[in-house]
């Protein structure tokens, strides 16, 4: 991944962090049979439709958000402008927040509760190498504007 100079400086892709500790999760679930929510897999996979369903609407209404402004999506990029409709009148990190539903509704949906016990684990790398990242270069990059903006809208919900 190539890494912009004018950008947050993000050194991986964040859906890989999601991706990977879910890989993980799932993979111990079979080295642990005893391992369930002990819910009636009808239950399990609606739950996980539901939880998915939000998290790719959400995330798909971010980046559409994204493309209509001319910013670019990946931390590894430059950002051109700030988002500030859309998702992003309740969060300021809507695309993590739905690959975390995403995350949560897949774990719920295969009957992994070893996998969404990870996902603190993905929220704290998200925030601490990510989000911390990103919030440093576009406070340097746009100053007030974005300072106004992160004290009207929580980082999560």
């Amino acid at each position: 991944m190539t890494i912009e100079p004018d950008s947050a400086g993000v050194r991986f892709p964040p859906p890989f962090v999601y991706l990977g500790t879910l890989l993980l999760g799932l993979a111990t679930e079979h080295f642990i049979t005893l391992s369930s929510f002990g819910l009636d897999w009808r239950v399990l996979a609606g739950v996980g439709a539901l939880l998915f369903a939000t998290g790719a609407a959400t995330m798909l209404a971010a980046a559409g958000l994204f493309r209509r402004l001319g910013t670019k999506v990946p931390p590894s990029q430059p950002t051109t402008c700030i988002a500030t409709t859309g998702p992003y009148r309740w969060t300021r990190n809507p695309m993590y927040l739905g690959m975390a539903f995403i995350y949560a509704g897949l774990a719920v949906g295969f009957d992994s509760p070893i996998a969404l016990a990870l996902l603190p684990l993905v929220l704290l790398v998200i925030q601490t190498q990510v989000i911390a990242r990103e919030e440093r270069y576009l406070a340097a990059k746009f100053g007030d504007d974005y300072r106004r903006y992160k004290a009207g809208v929580r980082r999560w919900l």
